[in-house]
């Protein structure tokens, strides 16, 4: 018989037999353990046969980071900046991860009343969100940026309750390891107390934010970026692939001939920054063109205006249009407001065109345009009645009456001497219903119904702006140029360094050119239907123009109308052209009254778009002189 001496004393048998028990436990646990490690060891290596644990380590360390390219700047004539990338923070908080210790401080980082961040915070909770953006377009030198980051490096005190076993002696814990008494350690609930910082909970992000300084006035014209921070509308859109610039991407992965992983970047593709595109406009002019727009349209009561200013070589010095908004304020957007009615419209322009049947007129040898040359007016022709003409201006009229009044008799008159052939090569070297390759994806062209199809009425029509065409404002901005370049028309200029033909089309001879001027400026005196556009001290010439809207293909009954102003100065070597446009004013200025009434030709409201502007241009451009001819 085996003799041992734990069997002498009293519960020391139960003891060892107690940690014997203990170690088989753990034995037991240990073997499932490693057991289990090896299945999933042996799954995860039938899903991907041949790689490695530490194959797969690396694979899953490998990533490929994004740079994102700048977006090229658009620039004005002078190296003025009309629309810029600026770079932009965001903060980003995730609700789950703050404690409400850190609420007050956070608050004031934020510059936010306390209570308004912990319901913002509290209402993300309840959803368990994890996304919230409490700042966003905040500049680089925001002191809220400043505020936070110190804050982040800041500790808070931070506690939470806890339940925890009271502690017991060392006695008791004796008897309950040899199982003489049972003891148990009563929960209690004490603070557990450490010093955090906010950490990953506050996320700073980088974002760019296009922005346009010279806001409303260059909308239509600029157009605007989407969410995606590409091109939406007008030249941002149109020039999207210059101005994009392309993402770079960089591989990152683990070297294989390195004992320690470190990321080694592999390039995919090059960074590729966009360029930056510079306009011909003047930022200066498009803004008080703009502003003069603004003004008319809205004291006029009228739909919308627009208008374009030329230089002679084409060069486009502005382009406005109104209503427009402002495309830094998100808020807003009215597909209508950025719509550049400039290029994208196509109207019947009026009495503007009667200068070009003058100047065929004159070219061919069928008028002479001098003092004692007089037209017949006393007969009708088709729907145009004599009756109030001859009773205000006689049986006769001259070439310079007619330009001067606006006479639609005098003009049919003299078209009757040309031949439809001759009317539409003309119009069509005019360069009506060609595109001008400004900005494509917008411009209507308009038409210009070939002769074959006209009928008597509407070689007549034509004459003074209406029948077998239309054009949009730019084009026949680009027709006015004859009278800048001795009777050729250039092509119209709107990016700066792009190619475009310098190749002048010859339409008019210059004597033509300089005698038809001679007689415009007649229109912008005291007596003549542009009274409004005159501007003491400087030799205007222009042409009025009004036109019937057409609504749904037929002329409106309510008398709705457009208006028209076609003028350049000085009237001898004219430096600048502008066409301004008005669609359906309602309340006009009688000659020499301020007081607004129902009567809205174009001397009433488009010719005082022009003159405000071209005030401005003519005492700002100190090599024109006053009464400069």
């Amino acid at each position: 018989m085996k003799f041992s001496l734990f069997k002498l004393i009293p519960g020391v048998e139960k003891v060892q037999g107690y940690w014997r028990r203990q170690g088989f436990v753990k034995f037991v646990f240990v073997t499932l353990f490693g057991f289990f490690s090896y299945q999933a060891v042996s799954i995860s290596d039938a899903n991907q046969p041949g790689v490695s644990v530490q194959e797969r380590a690396r694979n899953q360390a490998n990533k490929v980071q994004t740079n994102t390219a700048r977006r090229g700047d658009i620039l004005d004539r002078n190296g003025n900046i009309l629309a810029s990338s600026r770079l932009l923070k965001r903060i980003i908080l995730d609700p789950m991860l703050i404690d409400p210790a850190f609420i007050p401080g956070l608050a004031i980082a934020l510059d936010m009343n306390k209570d308004k961040l912990s319901a913002l915070l509290e209402r993300k909770r309840a959803i368990k969100s994890r996304y919230l953006v409490i700042k966003k377009n905040l500049t680089l030198t925001d002191p809220i940026l400043k505020n936070l980051i110190t804050f982040k490096k800041q500790k808070t005190k931070i506690c939470k309750k806890k339940s925890i076993h009271a502690k017991i002696s060392l006695l008791d814990k004796a008897l309950n390891a040899i199982q003489w008494q049972s003891v148990k350690g009563t929960k209690i609930i004490v603070d557990s107390c450490s010093n955090k910082r906010i950490g990953q909970a506050v996320v700073l992000r980088q974002d760019t934010q296009r922005y346009y300084p010279k806001s409303a006035s260059m909308a239509p014209l600029l157009g605007r970026v989407n969410s995606e921070n590409k091109g939406g509308s007008g030249i941002e859109a149109e020039f999207e692939n210059i101005l994009a610039g392309v993402n770079g991407k960089n591989y990152l992965n683990f070297t294989n001939n390195a004992d320690k992983a470190y990321f080694n970047p592999q390039v995919q593709s090059e960074l590729s920054h966009g360029h930056n595109i510079e306009l011909t406009i003047d930022t200066d002019i498009q803004y008080h063109a703009y502003a003069a727009i603004k003004t008319s349209v809205l004291k006029h009561q009228a739909d919308s205006g627009s208008a374009i200013i030329l230089a002679p070589n084409g060069e486009v010095l502005a382009m406005v249009n109104y209503p427009a908004d402002d495309p830094n304020d998100k808020s807003l957007y009215n597909p209508g407001h950025y719509r550049n009615r400039v290029l994208s419209d196509k109207v019947e322009p009026g009495s503007t065109m009667k200068p070009f049947t003058m100047l065929l007129a004159l070219d061919q040898g069928k008028i002479t345009a001098e003092d004692d040359e007089l037209i017949d007016v006393s007969k009708s022709i088709g729907h145009l009645k004599t009756s109030r003409e001859v009773r205000k201006y006689g049986d006769s009229i001259t070439i310079k009456k007619i330009l001067q009044k606006s006479h639609n008799l005098g003009t049919v008159n003299v078209s009757e001497r040309l031949s439809k052939q001759d009317m539409y090569n003309t119009w069509n070297k005019l360069g009506f219903s060609h595109p001008l390759g400004l900005i494509p994806s917008i411009e209507n062209s308009g038409s210009l119904r070939h002769y074959s199809s006209w009928g008597l009425m509407d070689k007549r029509t034509l004459s003074f702006g209406y029948g077998p065409m239309n054009t949009n404002l730019a084009q026949l901005a680009r027709a006015y140029l004859v009278f800048a370049n001795n009777g050729a028309m250039p092509n119209l200029k709107l990016i700066k360094n792009m190619f475009y033909d310098e190749e002048k089309v010859q339409i008019f001879n210059k004597k033509s050119t300089d005698k038809i001027a001679e007689l415009l400026d007649s229109v912008a005196s005291n007596d003549g239907s542009g009274y409004w556009s005159s501007i003491k001290g400087y030799s205007i010439a222009g042409k009025t123009g009004t036109a019937e809207m057409s609504i749904n293909g037929s002329y409106d009954k309510n008398g709705a109308q457009r208006t028209f102003f076609a003028g350049f100065a000085p009237v001898k070597n004219p430096k600048y052209i502008m066409l301004v446009r008005l669609d359906h004013p309602k309340n006009c200025y009688s000659k020499g009254k301020k007081k607004l009434k129902r009567n809205c030709q174009g001397s009433n409201s488009a010719a005082i778009v022009f003159n405000e502007t071209m005030e401005h241009i003519l005492t700002n451009d100190k090599t024109i002189k006053m009464g400069l001819r």
